[in-house]
């Protein structure tokens, strides 16, 4: 494959004889970046959007102006609204929609699934309510796919990836995680290039856990940075949020060492020091004083932290690990706890060795 970028022209070689048809589920800033790069290798795309505005634009003006302004797109990239039409002779299916209506986005989805596509799921967080992660919400709603979840067909994408710095093509590396080898390299072999570098692993429930939980501990980083607490505070809520997810994760099945890696330290740091964070930005508003309702008015587009920090919580009333710093993003969340008395209790907790579990 030929790929340019930046005046170079790049040989990259890609191991597959018959080139993917993608279909992207959600035109949000991470779909539309990923619909864009997929479009930009060369890959015929289509992309459902919720919004007519969303649809029209892109196939008008090649621009997402509702979650992705100002950024060009592939003229080869085709919106609809219509689920039919999007997934339509698809062998590639990414979803990438809040992880809040995964459920009911796929519910109408599932019937126009080709049944030989590869479902590859971008969206991080846990259910509320039941606490199932995403690959076991789909599994649920999309009957081809259950009960072989997690090997042949489903993929999940994650790590530190900003969509706008991925539309810009600016070096970015995630992580394809599947019970099936095979589907893990399809999706590596698939979407990689000189500026966008995919890994493989088998550990889905790990990669995950870590995609999902990262926006927990980026609230509480961001908390602290309102407060003006310094660097030292956020390296270490960086460095106990990572412990807190490994433990949640290995008490979940997950491997630990999948936590070291992109899907698991890689998010956590991006998200807790980017500023492009939006998780991390609702932190910081509390820690300025906001109210939450007030601060989420405010925003266009999803901070998954904040559901998925109740969900967590729900999660852990049956693995039973210790979690303070999530308990006490809960508690400033959903309990009016100040950010300051929040701090405070993880100081004052009683002194512990450093990996004890």
């Amino acid at each position: 494959m030929v790929y340019s970028h930046s005046g170079k022209t790049y040989y990259f070689t890609m191991n597959t004889h018959t080139p993917e048809r993608i279909a992207v589920i959600g035109a949000g800033s991470w779909g539309t970046a990923l619909a864009g790069h997929a479009a930009r290798l060369g890959l015929p795309v289509k992309i459902w959007a919720y919004e007519d505005e969303v649809a029209e634009a892109v196939n008008q003006r090649h621009e997402n102006p509702v979650f992705l302004p100002g950024f060009p797109l592939p003229e080869s990239l085709v919106a609809t609204r219509d689920p039919a039409e999007a997934l339509a002779g698809a062998t590639l299916v990414l979803s990438v929609v809040p992880s809040h209506v995964v459920r009911t986005v796929w519910k109408n989805m599932a019937s126009h699934l080709p049944r030989n596509a590869l479902l590859v799921s971008a969206s991080k967080g846990i259910e509320e309510g039941t606490c199932l992660l995403m690959h076991e919400v789909l599994a649920e709603v999309v009957p081809d796919l259950n009960p072989d979840l997690g090997r042949e067909r489903f993929v999940c994408l994650s790590g530190p990836s900003f969509a706008k710095e991925v539309i810009q093509e600016l070096p970015t590396a995630v992580v394809a995680a599947s019970g099936s080898e095979a589907a893990a390299r399809r999706v590596q072999v698939c979407l990689s290039c000189p500026t966008f570098r995919v890994y493989t692993t088998d550990d889905v429930t790990g990669t995950e856990i870590g995609g999902a939980l990262k926006n927990v501990v980026a609230i509480a980083v961001g908390a602290s940075d309102g407060l003006g607490l310094g660097t030292n505070a956020r390296a270490g809520l960086i460095t106990r949020g990572l412990a807190e997810i490994t433990r949640i994760a290995v008490a979940h099945g997950a491997k630990p060492l999948t936590l070291s890696g992109l899907a698991g330290v890689g998010d956590l740091v991006l998200t807790c020091t980017g500023s492009l964070s939006r998780n991390r930005s609702v932190g910081e508003e509390l820690g300025k004083g906001r109210r939450l309702d007030e601060i989420l008015e405010g925003m266009h587009m999803v901070a998954e932290g904040v559901r998925t920090t109740r969900s967590t919580l729900e999660l852990n009333e049956r693995l039973k690990v210790e979690m303070p710093i999530a308990e006490e993003v809960y508690r400033m969340l959903y309990e009016d706890l100040s950010p300051a008395e929040a701090t405070s209790r993880l100081m004052g907790r009683s002194l512990k060795f450093e990996r004890e579990f």
